[in-house]
């Protein structure tokens, strides 16, 4: 059912009054419900819900789904918001702008002081502060392989020079040589008023001019969304001409040492006619990637002039490292975003593994926390990093990494695995053990968008009620869900692709990760409406265990043989929680309550009509059901 926007202003004021209309107001910067903590422990807890905003269609549209949530649900993580580049990649940013695409002609429709995209976003963030949920962006460490930044900006990326199949130069100096080329084919590109206003050359363009002067001369106003698209272009197919690219990102180890692709499959051509070639490492590894479409900034200089694409770790380039921070910062000035999510946080180069003592330099993704923090001492950092062996995503052991770029949580891998499997169970106690001797804390990850995708729906069958229960009950571990979860169809086969979240992160016409019309909630109201009471009981009890450290009654199994689990709150024993992990049958089990109590079954995830239990009896669990016991 849709509702107007009036409708749901209407229920927000019933909830929350005059401070609705106050979030909309021009200039209005509503208080965080994070703005009394003094330190980032909060997203330690945090129970995170993650909206890719062109699934629903504008930002304005967070809200009514953002009201489904729980109050358990206390954190919005909106996927990036930036101006998309080549195949209109969310994470392929290709200027600093904000998304057109996220514009709500409706919004609008209030008053003129909402009619951009960026006031939109602002009041946004505003009413979710409002709804008492902290807001969170993506720092994404990389741009658009011709982004705005790589053009405006050539010395902050490296670059290579190509001819067919070989790399002729990619040479640590490359980049100057590029500037100079960029400034003459600016000069005609121009008009001759333009052109007037360029200075004689292009050290003083590139290294002097302030980069919002530059900005606008090379491609217009910000809002000129298809004249500074024309601009880049042009530029873009100069550089073609000659060559000349920004060298693509990668993953995992070796990182370094690229390649081009000389097989068929690995040409392309794209929509302007420009022929272009796919890269590979050149001595990969087992999750060795290369990411065409993307451009690392250049944080480090090169041993050797790059001659065997080796980084220099003692030569931070600093002018880059400030760069990112300060924009990234602003961004979170601007808006009132409450943390980050580091988008591949768990990218580590350095062969040696994770050094004893890491500088302010080790990581970007940690500098930009660092930066806000500054400012802001509640800005957390959610990595995202999948706790891989060491040596597999990363050079050294992940956790290590995490620690040194001062994480407060992570995603991990949970929602990769189905729930009940002997995988899961052990993957879950490890998880629980870092959680509880390690300076970050993992996920119980119910879903991701970058895992909702026809080749995982064998993860999502089942189980989802248990997934749904452990985020909201367990109190001292932070989970996250993206946006589709609640009502996600089964897929026992693929289907049409306008199902899928994941690739929407895209925009792409043809191949087999086109979508050819918008997204599509599922119709699974049979776990929907179980999800809806779990919320409504979870509501009831939120205020009176938030954050609460768990006591085991039955801890999770190391070896994954037991699949039962149980605990209640360490301090104040309010309820006793049971989880039966095994979506395929059913257990019975003696559980042993808190002393000096009498306790009764409250709340199940799959029977309304809920069992009597005594004490000393044994409990039989459905499978996959979550139990809750209260006090008598």
């Amino acid at each position: 059912m849709h509702y107007s926007l009036q409708e749901v202003l209407e229920v927000l004021y019933q909830h929350y009054g005059a401070a609705v209309g106050r979030a909309l107001e021009p200039g209005v910067q509503m208080v965080s419900p994070l703005e009394q903590e003094q330190d980032t422990k909060w997203l330690k807890t945090a129970n995170t819900v993650g909206i890719n905003v062109r699934t629903l269609g504008s930002f304005w549209k967070i809200i009514p789904y953002a009201m489904t949530l729980p109050s358990a649900q206390n954190a919005v993580h909106i996927l990036p918001i930036w101006e998309p580049g080549v195949v209109a990649s969310l994470y392929g940013p290709c200027s600093w702008n904000i998304n057109p695409e996220f514009y709500s002609e409706e919004m609008a429709q209030l008053g003129s002081h909402l009619n951009t995209v960026e006031a939109q976003l602002k009041a946004v963030v505003n009413l979710l502060h409002v709804m008492g949920k902290a807001v969170g962006m993506d720092v994404v460490p990389h741009a658009d392989r011709f982004s705005e930044m790589a053009l405006a900006q050539p010395d902050f990326f490296e670059w290579l020079q190509r001819k067919d199949t070989t790399i002729l130069r990619h040479d640590d100096g490359l980049s100057e040589t590029v500037s100079a080329f960029i400034f003459t084919a600016l000069q005609g590109m121009l008009s001759a008023a333009e052109a007037a206003q360029l200075p004689a050359d292009y050290h003083t363009f590139f290294k002097v001019w302030p980069e919002e002067k530059r900005l606008l001369l090379m491609f217009g106003a910000p809002n000129d969304y298809q004249g500074r698209l024309h601009r880049r272009k042009l530029l873009i197919k100069a550089l073609h001409d000659q060559g000349f690219e920004t060298v693509p990102a990668t993953m995992a180890p070796p990182y370094r040492g690229i390649e081009v692709d000389p097989t068929a499959a690995g040409a392309i051509v794209d929509t302007d006619g420009l022929h272009w070639r796919e890269y590979r490492i050149t001595r990969p590894e087992p999750m060795s990637r290369v990411f065409g479409p993307l451009s690392r900034y250049k944080l480090y200089g090169a041993k050797d002039n790059n001659i065997h694409w080796e980084l220099d770790f003692d030569a931070p380039q600093q002018a880059v490292w400030e760069y990112v921070c300060q924009h990234y910062s602003k961004i979170q000035r601007d808006y009132h975003f409450d943390f980050m999510r580091g988008d591949m946080s768990h990218v580590q180069m350095r062969q040696n593994g994770v050094p004893k003592l890491p500088d302010a330099f080790y990581d970007l993704l940690g500098a930009v926390k660092q930066h806000v923090l500054a400012e802001k001492p509640w800005f957390g950092y959610f990595a995202e990093s999948f706790l891989a062996p060491p040596g597999e995503m990363a050079y050294g052991d992940e956790c290590d990494h995490l620690e040194a770029c001062h994480a407060d949580s992570t995603l991990g891998d949970l929602q990769a695995e189905p729930v009940g499997t002997t995988q899961f169970v052990r993957l879950f106690a490890q998880y629980r053990q870092w959680l509880e001797t390690r300076k970050f804390s993992p996920n119980f990850t119910l879903m991701t968008a970058d895992k909702d995708d026809p080749r995982f729906d064998g993860f999502y069958l089942d189980g989802n009620e248990i997934r749904y229960f452990l985020a909201l009950f367990l109190t001292d571990m932070p989970s996250y869900m993206a946006l589709g979860f609640e009502c996600r169809d089964p897929h026992p086969s693929p289907v049409a692709n306008e199902f899928y979240s994941k690739l929407y992160v895209f925009h792409m016409s043809e191949g087999p990760k086109s979508t050819q019309g918008p997204w599509r909630w599922g119709r699974n109201s049979e776990l929907y409406s179980r999800l809806v009471r779990q919320k409504d009981f979870s509501a009831q009890w939120d205020d009176h265990i938030r954050r609460a450290p768990v006591s085991w009654l039955l801890a999770p199994d190391p070896d994954g043989t037991r699949k039962v689990i149980g605990w209640t709150q360490a301090n104040d024993a309010r309820l006793c929680c049971f989880a039966n992990l095994n979506t395929k049958s059913g257990a019975v089990i003696q559980p042993e309550m808190p002393p000096n109590n009498l306790w009764k079954i409250v709340f199940s995830t799959h029977r309304q009509e809920l069992p009597v239990w005594n004490k000393d009896e044994m409990l039989e669990m459905l499978p996959g059901e979550g139990v809750v016991f209260a006090q008598i």
